[in-house]
């Protein structure tokens, strides 16, 4: 059964202003397992540019079980499913020690990257790769996110040389800190985040503002969401716990 396991070691600049690890900071290390996992199974970065072919992230869950603090060493387990049709999933165990401590779900498509128009599984998948784990880290499967029913936004952002990644467009992993930034400090005073999802609409580009909005959803939990000119981008749901 593949996996692929490796251990990080969380900064102090990983963590928010009560020493709790941040949703963008978790995002970081599992989306460098996935590459790095990629890498070893023959479909990273480097084998599928020179056909200009790559991936590009569609959703991500993440479900923890306590709060993680910035001098925890993580380890990230994480292996991908077999493909079907235009989905490509990728799920994860993250642990401390030997405690789990969460788990995690992925949703990838494959894209021209002249175009980034969506490309089919079968463009790099062949069906008979024996380097799949059918096994699943969660039954997790809601995808859809309602909308932000605000009308006023909570702060605005133009999209900048510190988001953007080898794609030229924000990486996946910025949207969770700009999405968070929609909740004050005093909002998340005494709360960690227990699980959070963030689906990803439109990409963004270099010198798009984007504004942000949250609401407080009637059966819990939040959502914040991110438009271009009323243009929905990406959003987010979050659940929190009490400290």
């Amino acid at each position: 059964m593949y996996l692929h396991s490796k251990d990080y070691e969380f900064r102090y600049t990983d963590a928010d202003f009560q020493d709790i690890i941040r949703p963008a900071s978790f995002l970081s290390v599992m989306q460098e397992s996935a590459c790095l996992s990629a890498d070893e199974l023959g479909f990273g970065y480097k084998d599928l540019q020179p056909k200009n072919i790559g991936f590009i992230l569609s959703n991500w869950y993440v479900e923890l079980f306590r709060p993680i603090k910035y001098d925890d060493v993580l380890t990230v387990h994480t292996w991908p499913i077999k493909p079907k049709h235009m989905i490509v999933l990728r799920d994860f165990e993250l642990f401390i020690g030997k405690e789990k401590v969460g788990v995690g779900t992925s949703r990838w498509c494959l894209v021209d990257l002249a175009t980034f128009s969506l490309l089919p599984s079968s463009a790099i998948f062949d069906g008979v790769n024996t380097e799949y784990n059918e096994f699943r880290s969660t039954s997790f499967n809601s995808w859809k996110i309602p909308r932000a029913d605000s009308t006023e936004p909570s702060y605005e952002k133009i999209i900048s040389y510190s988001d953007y990644d080898h794609y030229n467009h924000a990486n996946n992993t910025k949207y969770a800190d700009l999405l968070m930034d929609a909740f004050s400090v005093d909002e998340l005073k005494d709360k960690w985040v227990k699980k959070f999802r963030i689906s990803y609409i439109k990409q963004c580009k270099c010198g798009e503002k984007l504004l942000f909005y949250k609401s407080q959803l009637p059966e819990g939990g939040w959502v914040a969401e991110c438009r271009n000119g009323g243009e929905l981008r990406a959003q987010l749901h979050v659940e929190f716990g009490q400290l």
